[in-house]
Order: structure tokens, then C-alpha cells, then sequence
């Protein structure tokens, strides 16, 4: 008499190791589709840095000099900002619907999803930047020595690293009123410290110190490289790499942390 042994399901953990072209494209296309019903994200991430581009353009109106001094630096900053603060709530939102939750119990590793959201968002990142870039050069007449298309390479980068600032933080926030305090506490203290009201080596040698450890301080240094220079500099292509570099590393901060449940 022989017997039969039925087979037995094995349950297959999500993927941790490399990351999956197919599973981060897909995740990309799921976030994009979900913010082309959201038009009022679309139009913060878009258009705020813009307006708030123009509303510099004339605070400054008696005195252009001082726009193109200092036009330059924000026109990195505000990207940066916008991208933290959309990036951040709306991954908290997924994961307190439960969507993150789910997704996660699929075949879907940290790093894709991770990688997804940052390709979608910095997707939108571009078209803002080039939205930015185009405004303060071509009809606010923002002056700037070098490239155009150094320029936008920063705020580019900018807005990529506030994506992955959003995307750090999120896993630490419990609602989207507690993603919104982390503002103060990660993006005011760069803001300060950057250079963008006084020259770094002004400062007291502590702040100058941890000056030199954030990186929204190499956006600003790259924009002025821009400002002040016809080529690419030296600096400016250490500038570059040092905001890639945060933005990658932050990332990948993201994705150790990225909790699968909400409590």
C-alpha cells in the first residue's frame, strides 16, 4: 500500500535584495496615477516654488542685484522644501491606509518601493525644476553667469533630495500633522545654516562645523558656483556630487527604516 504525501506551500518572504527594474517602474506608475486624481498636490509641487519665485522677484523690485544674489539659492531651495513636505505626507498616508501594508506583503521589496516612489516623485521634480529654472531666467530675468542647464542640474538635485527627506522621515511620523512638525526640525536648521543671510566661514566655528556636514549648504555653494562662474568649476562638480550623494544615502536610509506596519 503506498501512501501519498500532498504537497506543501511554501510561503515566499518579499524580496530584500537587489532592486527589480519591472516591480519599481510598477510602483512608480501606481504613485503617478494616484496623484493625476490629486490635482492640488500636483499644483503645490508645480507652482508654489514658482509663485514664490515671483513674489521674490518683486519684494526685491527697487533692487535687482539683490535678486540675482540671492534668486539663485532658493531658486534650489524652495524645490527642496516643496518635495520634502508633498513626499512626506503622502507616503505617511500610504501606510496609514494600510496600502503600504499590503503592498509590502507582496512580492515587493523595501528598496523597490522605496526607489518607485522616489522615481515617480522625482519624475514631478523635473518638471519643476525646469518650471523654476525657466520663470527666474526667461521672465523674472534672473542673471547668472554660468550655464542654464547647471543651474537647473542643482535645483534638479534639490528638489531630489527633498524627495528623499520626505521619504526618510515619513517613517517617523505617526499622521500628517507630525510630518509637517518635522519641517522645523530637519529643513529650518539647513535653512539657517546654508550661507544663504551669511557667508559660512561668518559663523561661529560650531555652526560653521555643522554647517559643513548639511547638505542644502553645497546646494546653495553650487548655485553661487553658477552665479559667479562662466565654466564648471571644481567645486561646483563637488557641490553635485555631495547633494547626489545625500540623496542617495538618504534614500537607502528610507529604505532600512520603512516600517511594514503602521503601530
Amino acid at each position: 500500500m503506498t501512501t501519498t504525501t500532498s504537497p506543501t506551500t511554501t510561503l515566499r518572504p518579499a524580496p530584500t535584495g537587489a532592486l527589480n527594474f519591472a516591480r519599481t517602474t510598477a510602483t512608480a506608475a501606481r504613485v503617478l496615477r494616484q496623484l493625476r486624481h490629486d490635482p492640488r498636490t500636483i499644483a503645490l509641487m508645480l507652482l508654489v516654488p514658482c509663485v514664490m519665485l515671483f513674489l521674490l522677484r518683486y519684494v526685491f523690485d527697487g533692487s535687482p542685484r539683490t535678486f540675482d544674489n540671492i534668486g539663485a539659492s532658493l531658486l534650489g531651495i524652495f524645490p527642496l522644501i516643496t518635495m520634502f513636505l508633498v513626499t512626506s505626507i503622502a507616503t505617511l498616508r500610504e501606510r496609514t491606509s494600510g496600502t503600504l501594508e499590503r503592498l509590502l506583503a507582496m512580492p515587493l521589496g523595501k528598496g523597490d518601493l522605496i526607489a518607485g516612489y522616489a522615481l515617480a516623485f522625482g519624475t514631478l521634480a523635473i518638471i519643476q525644476s525646469a518650471l523654476a529654472t525657466g520663470l527666474a531666467l526667461w521672465f523674472l530675468g534672473l542673471d547668472v553667469t554660468g550655464s542654464p542647464w547647471l543651474l537647473l542640474l542643482v535645483a534638479l538635485l534639490d528638489a531630489l533630495l527633498g524627495t528623499a527627506l520626505g521619504l526618510f522621515v515619513s517613517a517617523f511620523a505617526a499622521s500628517e500633522f507630525q510630518a509637517v512638525q518635522f519641517m522645523p526640525a530637519v529643513i529650518f536648521p539647513q535653512l539657517l545654516l546654508c550661507g544663504l543671510f551669511t557667508p559660512r566661514d561668518n559663523m561661529h566655528p560650531a555652526l560653521e562645523a555643522i554647517s559643513n556636514v548639511l547638505p542644502m549648504s553645497y546646494a546653495v555653494d553650487g548655485m553661487n558656483e553658477v552665479l559667479k562662474h562662466t565654466d564648471m568649476t571644481a567645486n561646483f562638480v563637488r557641490d553635485a556630487l555631495i547633494v547626489a550623494g545625500c540623496a542617495l544615502l538618504v534614500l537607502c536610509l528610507g529604505a532600512a527604516t520603512l516600517r511594514r506596519r503602521t503601530t
